[in-house]
């Protein structure tokens, strides 16, 4: 009974010990993607296309510390833009009929906030309680962490981080767009370390039956920008 006590125990300690709470993941993946050092940087500029339906669409990423961002996506000789300068958000889409700016809600500001690495959003949840660690899984054979986030109070997100490097593995998300909603399921990759900046290179997304590849193909930091290109004109 004394031997068998002792291995339970022995078993025990090991498993606590390789556990890790929720605050040591999101710690860790912070560090493992720079973001404890970004705000060192002023600017951040990405290059970047997105493949979908045969297309190649070219675009552009553009942040200023702490909270400014636009993307500039060009589909058929036409720029859509969305762009936030710390306090409005708004959108032109000439796809939609109009080459005027549109206020966003607020739901598509934080949509876009999101992609701005001077917010380090997985930190912002875990500081506001939205979220939760429901167990492990594997992706694509790789042991990783599921983390389960409340993105508003009714649609939820889980993201998979890799247990050896820290970095994400996979993305699950329902979103609404245009009233209908849908899953989306992306895979980032290719990570690789520009100008002290890390990114996936490539993300793979699936919505619908249908797959949209983001290419990153250039990082620049602290180019200038003047505060005026994030504002609607």
């Amino acid at each position: 009974m004394k031997k068998l006590f002792l291995t339970t125990a022995c078993l025990l300690s090991v498993i606590l010990a390789n556990a890790q709470s929720l605050e040591e993941i999101i710690n860790n993946y912070t560090v493992a993607n720079k973001l404890d050092k970004i705000t060192g940087f002023e600017t951040i500029k990405i290059t970047a296309k997105t493949s979908m339906m045969g297309m190649d669409l070219p675009m552009e990423i553009w942040m200023k510390k702490p909270n400014k961002i636009k993307t500039v996506t060009n589909f058929n000789g036409q720029e859509i833009i969305q762009a936030f300068d710390g306090e409005k958000g708004y959108m032109i889409n000439p796809m939609a009929g109009s080459s005027v700016p549109v206020p966003m809600t607020p739901e598509q500001i934080k949509d876009v906030a999101r992609n701005n690495l001077f917010q380090n959003y997985m930190a912002n949840y875990l500081k506001n309680g939205q979220l939760s660690l429901e167990g492990e899984d594997s992706v694509n054979g790789k042991p990783a962490f599921k983390i389960k986030a409340n993105l508003d109070g009714t649609n939820n997100a889980y993201m998979y981080i890799d247990k050896s490097t820290f970095l994400l593995l996979k993305t699950v998300a329902d979103v609404n767009q245009g009233g209908m909603s849908m899953t989306l399921e992306s895979y980032p990759s290719d990570y690789t370390e520009t100008n002290g900046v890390m990114l996936p290179m490539k993300t793979t997304t699936s919505a619908s039956g249908m797959e949209i590849v983001t290419t990153f193909t250039k990082v620049e930091v602290d180019i200038p920008m003047d505060d005026s290109m994030f504002k609607a004109k």
